[in-house]
């Protein structure tokens, strides 16, 4: 039961993401350096951040206040958010600046790659690279020993755990193309959305294990910004019509 636990975690957790890196990431060498330099960056920011929770832990040691931890959670979730965005923004600058460097080594005759095919890109980076530090231990655990929910918690933990990672994943690949596009075009009230977004996304999930009160609008914003970063891309209406009715 262990094994069908992981595995069944595990594909909804990565296989859509495997699925986006296989059919439009894997064949190109460039986005493969993209995808990887973006997970990079998301691991400096959870770097910084874990320096910084290091260092609030160490400072509050020896107070009485029951309401720390919770406080430093708290404080943790969203200074790695803001962290994650920053990063992002400095990693859409790189990508800007070493944009004609970069296509010195595609095959696509000398043209630079698009943004939005670095946005679509360095979003996914991030979001893998996010997804697994969010699901490897709690995979390693759904392989036992134990039972989940034996002492009166949610049996629904792991398939959860799973859901919200495979939107979290999605959600950075949406954030990274709405992102790029309002740096692009200097809309700094799309910078502000992404990053308020993200924010809400996370204070959501401190409902856990309340999980009726933060998945659903997580999937739920999950879908709007799936149809934003669509019309951010340069999808239409008339592109969805064409695919609809096209005859094979």
């Amino acid at each position: 039961m262990t094994l069908a636990v992981f595995f069944g975690c595990a594909f909804i957790a990565f296989g859509p993401a495997f699925a986006l890196f296989v059919f439009t990431i894997a064949k190109d060498p460039l986005r493969v350096i993209i995808l990887i330099a973006g997970a990079f960056f998301w691991l400096l920011s959870l770097l910084l951040s874990s320096l910084v929770w290091f260092i609030a832990v160490k400072a509050s040691n020896g107070s009485q206040d029951p309401t720390l931890p919770r406080a430093l959670l708290i404080f943790g979730v969203f200074f790695s958010v803001l962290l994650q965005e920053v990063f992002r923004f400095a990693y859409y600058r790189l990508l800007r600046k070493a944009n004609e460097g970069l296509a010195a080594i595609s095959d696509d005759d000398g043209l630079a790659i698009s943004v939005r095919q670095m946005a679509y890109v360095a979003g996914l980076g991030f979001g893998i690279m996010s997804g697994a530090f969010s699901m490897i231990n709690i995979l390693s655990d759904s392989l036992g020993p134990g039972t989940v929910g034996i002492y009166g918690d949610s049996q629904y933990y792991f398939i959860t755990a799973a859901l919200m990672t495979l939107a979290l994943t999605l959600l950075h690949t949406f954030w990274g193309v709405v992102f790029f596009e309002g740096c692009e075009k200097s809309r700094w009230w799309v910078i502000a959305a992404v990053v308020c977004l993200h924010l809400l996304v996370a204070g959501l999930s401190l409902l856990n294990p309340l999980y009726e009160g933060s998945l659903p609008p997580v999937y739920v914003i999950t879908l709007l910004m799936a149809v934003w970063a669509f019309f951010s891309s340069g999808g239409s209406l008339n592109n969805l019509n064409a695919l609809c009715t096209r005859k094979t």
